[in-house]
């Protein structure tokens, strides 16, 4: 991978730890718009923690063949209050860590919005995890789909995913362990949503995302 040329990666529902690290290796990243919806992919699930280790979150969507639809027409269902079933699980999770209290105002509106289509919705939490962290990267969004990319550009598509997540072959990426809200029962759980990060270790997540760099 080579870090001196724009990065193109889909668009991930509360994106990964190592996704975040992207943002500080590459001089801008390329939200890929033109891909299809794949099936069992972050574009609609994160993963967080819970008293019993791992938890996954999903966005439900509506019926039809999503997995052969334009991402940028995937509809989010609202057939079931998700939402509130998420933000509890979340405030459940994360209540008692030490900076959830400067966060939550920020967060709570992304699950009272209905926002119609995914990809939307994924960008609005994008946006909302750079105001929170003060970053601004730059941002640009794929002009066309290429199965292959020219040589300005490093493709990522794809790479993240729940299968590779705490498996990755990611050569610019490690792990650096931190104190997370339940380790003392369920160990340490590497890779989850940068949510679980900020949420514990607040101001320092910055750091700990360039010292994730290789």
């Amino acid at each position: 991978m080579n870090p001196s040329v724009p990065i193109l990666i889909e668009l991930h529902y509360f994106p990964s730890i190592q996704y975040f690290s992207k943002f500080f290796l590459h001089p801008s990243l390329v939200l890929e718009q033109h891909e299809n919806y794949i099936k069992r992919s972050f574009r609609n699930r994160t993963h967080i923690t819970s008293a019993n280790g791992l938890l996954r979150l999903s966005i439900p969507l509506e019926k039809g063949k999503n997995q052969q639809q334009s991402i940028k027409a995937v509809r989010i269902s609202y057939d079931e209050n998700w939402q509130n079933k998420q933000w509890t699980a979340i405030c459940s999770a994360y209540g008692n860590s030490p900076f959830f209290e400067y966060y939550v105002d920020d967060f709570k509106p992304l699950f009272e919005e209905k926002t119609e289509f995914l990809f939307d919705h994924n960008l609005k939490v994008l946006e909302t995890l750079f105001f929170v962290l003060d970053i601004q990267p730059k941002l640009e969004f794929s002009t066309t789909y290429l199965k292959e990319m020219p040589k300005d550009r490093c493709d990522f598509r794809n790479k993240i995913t729940p299968k590779t997540v705490t498996a990755t072959t990611d050569t610019t990426y490690q792990n650096k362990p931190y104190q997370q809200v339940f380790a003392e029962k369920t160990g340490y759980l590497p890779n989850l949503s940068i949510l679980d990060l900020i949420f514990c270790k607040g101001p320092e997540t910055i750091p700990i995302l360039e010292n994730s760099i290789r």
